[in-house]
């Protein structure tokens, strides 16, 4: 089997567990709010891990000599997670994951600050293809831009800070360690703000399994990814990732009656020539 196809069968597990997730959040949004959802969900992951960390026998790995970015890290991706979870309520859930394929490009932006990476002309070029996109598909003046919109956008500005800050733990840390963190620490922050307002939605029959199936999801959909990225180059794996977005389309027409929005998929488009502009300098660069 080639190494493109293995890619490919790693990326459609990715691809229905982002999905999966989606559709599972919606799901019990009517019963939770983001933070119990997050807090939940980050119990299924604390319980995953440990297991996983145990039965591989890897406890050594899992350090503290990086808590304080440890915690940069979990905090952007719990605001992140929370944002994104709100607005897969809000707006149809292929405008949430277009917006979501910008995070890329706010790394760009980034890494230079957290990373001390040169921001390239390429680099640049990339990232304002991207962001016109955006404007694509938020249409602001044609339309209204609300509340579900900014939490999108917002959400992939805080998962690029994750992914950088991700990027800078990889240098001292195991992935065993980083997920060990995640999972805790997004716990911990997910009982704090559930119990600020003193009610706290617990389980029932009905969104359990949804909360489960976020669980697994969530932690699914990233081995899968990183899976696929150590089989193949980025420049084949970016492709099939941007499948996520017809999927999700379609998915949301047939539950949820959401129409097929065509600037939608234009400015997805946009975003991902732009997204797919810098990988491929990237790579040529690291060849030459």
């Amino acid at each position: 089997m080639s190494s493109t196809l293995k890619a490919a069968l790693w990326m459609i597990g990715a691809i229905a567990s982002f999905t999966s997730m989606a559709v599972a959040g919606r799901e019990v949004s009517f019963a939770l709010d983001t933070f119990e959802i997050m807090m939940y969900r980050s119990f299924v992951g604390v319980i995953i891990v440990v297991t996983l960390i145990s039965v591989t026998r890897s406890w050594a790995q899992v350090t503290t000599r990086s808590m304080g970015v440890q915690m940069l890290r979990n905090a952007a991706h719990f605001t992140g997670q929370n944002l994104w979870f709100y607005a897969v309520t809000v707006i149809p859930l292929a405008q949430v994951f277009a917006l979501e394929f910008t995070s890329p490009l706010w790394v760009i932006v980034l890494s230079p600050l957290i990373l001390g990476e040169r921001l390239t002309l390429t680099r640049v070029v990339a990232a304002l293809i991207g962001f016109s996109g955006i404007l694509i598909v938020a249409r602001p003046g044609a339309e209204e831009i609300n509340l579900g919109v900014i939490t999108a956008a917002s959400a992939a500005i805080f998962f690029a800070i994750t992914i950088t800050v991700t990027k800078r733990l990889t240098r001292t840390e195991s992935i065993a360690c980083i997920l060990f963190w995640l999972t805790v620490m997004q716990a911990v922050l997910g009982v704090v703000f559930v119990a600020w307002d003193g009610d706290i939605a617990l389980p029932d029959a009905t969104t359990a399994p949804w909360l489960i199936l976020i669980g697994i999801a969530g932690l699914l959909a990233h081995y899968c990814m990183t899976n696929a990225l150590a089989i193949a180059p980025a420049t084949v794996v970016v492709p099939i990732d941007f499948v996520r977005l017809p999927t999700i389309a379609v998915i949301g027409m047939l539950l949820y009656a959401e129409p097929l929005d065509l600037w939608v998929f234009v400015g997805a488009l946009v975003i991902f020539a732009g997204n797919y502009l810098n990988i491929w300098s990237e790579t040529k660069r690291a060849k030459a």
